[in-house]
């Protein structure tokens, strides 16, 4: 009828949206009809597939892009260190970019077995899981006394865990440094550096007489018998002091009993004040000589450095001893002086006779 208004219900459209009511009929303000059926558009709409549409082919040209994952080299594996032994014997062995990370105690002067300047190539870690698990490592290399409570983390987590003990002989540090060759899947770099190491030994290799040599740790203790320094000592033709007069390893030895019973050669490895005392040079027939500490702990690398450092030092027993410190660095003044006061261990104060 001419002049009703016609309401149609509401009612969703082939796009998805709700329409508003359409309004039929003539008068003013009245809404035209929807457009005719051949006019609206055909097809699905446009929404329902948009999103495959762009996605699909977004995700198979992407997936064209994208490289394989990496695959683990089980012969050449990543390898992070904990122990300052094994962190110079694999940074000789393994090839660059196998040895993620060493303990963060060969960045330290006094601690460190390797050249300082050799271990700043590589990144140091505390050891921590997070730190090591960071780095992704196939292989964790540590010490024995590496936490329990550590390593059964890493092993939970697919890292393959591998402990080193302390190498008393000789023997013992050639075996290592095969054993962390293999681990590497560089044997032959293994066997090169077997071959250096006996090299050296022979070449520091003296016979004739055997002066007494002490070795003097810091806190003044000392080297056992079975020990790779005692066994070079020994190579070097000397006999150790310490070993004939019964002493093991980490024995004390305080400087009123060396100055009683002085060796023929006092080789200090140490800072205390009793080991840096004058008299130790003004004591008639012996010779007084420093050695590095660095040297003393580990095998391997560390093994031709200690040889050769021994061979020069037995070699230059018949020579004039270096010169003495100054007295600042003594602590004593330059005058000779009769009675010489020292500080024992255990904070008493003793007087040593300087006999000329």
């Amino acid at each position: 009828m001419k002049g009703v208004l016609e309401i149609l219900p509401v009612r969703r459209s082939r796009m998805g949206r709700w329409r508003a009511p359409q309004v039929r009929g003539g008068g003013a303000g009245a809404r035209h009809a929807p457009p005719p059926r051949h006019l609206r558009r055909r097809g699905p709409p446009p929404h329902r597939f948009a999103t495959g549409r762009i996605v699909l082919p977004l995700v198979l040209a992407l997936a064209a892009c994208a490289q394989p994952a990496p695959r683990r080299d089980a012969t050449h594996p990543t390898i992070v260190s904990l122990n300052p032994c094994t962190d110079a014997i694999l940074a000789e062995v393994a090839v660059p970019g196998q040895l993620l990370a060493i303990s963060r105690y060969s960045h330290d002067p006094r601690a460190a077995s390797m050249p300082l300047a050799e271990a700043r190539r590589y990144r140091a870690t505390g050891g921590t899981v997070e730190e090591v698990l960071a780095l992704d490592p196939d292989v964790v290399v540590a010490s024995g006394f590496l936490d329990p409570a550590a390593a059964a983390a890493f092993r939970r987590l697919g890292i393959r865990v591998e402990t080193v003990g302390i190498a008393a002989t000789l023997a013992e540090s050639e075996a290592q440094v095969r054993r962390l060759a293999v681990l590497t899947g560089q044997a032959a770099r293994g066997e090169a550096l077997v071959a250096r190491m006996a090299g050296a030994v022979a070449a520091a290799r003296r016979g004739g007489p055997r002066p007494s040599a002490l070795v003097w740790q810091e806190g003044g203790l000392v080297p056992g018998p079975e020990t790779l320094v005692a066994e070079l000592l020994e190579n070097s033709g000397f006999a150790s002091h310490s070993a004939a007069r019964g002493l093991g390893q980490g024995a004390y030895l305080p400087l009123e009993q060396v100055l009683a019973d002085p060796p023929r050669l006092v080789l200090v490895a140490g800072g205390e004040r009793m080991q840096r005392h004058p008299v130790l040079r003004r004591l008639a027939g012996v010779r007084y000589e420093k050695l590095d500490p660095a040297l003393l702990y580990c095998g391997g690398p560390t093994v031709p450095r200690l040889a050769a450092r021994l061979a020069a030092v037995r070699d230059g027993l018949g020579k004039a001893p270096p010169p003495t410190p100054s007295s600042e660095e003594e602590g004593a003044s330059g005058a000779p002086a009769i009675a010489l006061p020292f500080l024992f261990r255990g904070g008493g104060r003793g007087v040593v006779e300087a006999r000329p």
